[in-house]
């Protein structure tokens, strides 16, 4: 699976869930975690373990193993490694306070 196909799963993935305000930034080159990294946020803590829960199995079947997962049980900031693509799925009340987008503002955000 290519890094572009995962990210795409993704971001599929958390949209088929409904989550709101994805983002996604081009990492590479910035980062050595990930080529990409994809925010979003749920409303409620069963909305973030919804998306989150909905990334996992979806990279799982294209045949990408989850490399972690943090944060799942407190549903405020969960953490999956896709090892390509990153996701930060956030409840709506964490996401301002971390406020990533502009942690890592020179990655370029992308469309998807």
């Amino acid at each position: 699976m290519t890094k572009e196909t995962l990210l795409q799963t993704a971001y599929n993935a958390a949209e088929d869930k409904k989550a709101e305000d994805i983002v996604v930034l081009n990492m590479a080159g910035i980062s050595l975690l990930a080529d990409y990294f994809i925010i979003c946020s749920g409303n409620s803590d069963r909305q973030v373990q919804a998306i989150a829960k909905e990334l996992i199995d979806k990279s799982n079947e294209a045949g990408n193993p989850v490399k972690s997962v943090e944060g799942f049980d407190a549903a405020r900031w969960i953490l999956i490694d896709l090892g390509d693509v990153v996701a930060h799925v956030f409840h709506k009340d964490e996401r301002s306070y971390y406020n990533l987008e502009r942690l890592w503002r020179e990655a370029p955000t992308m469309e998807i």
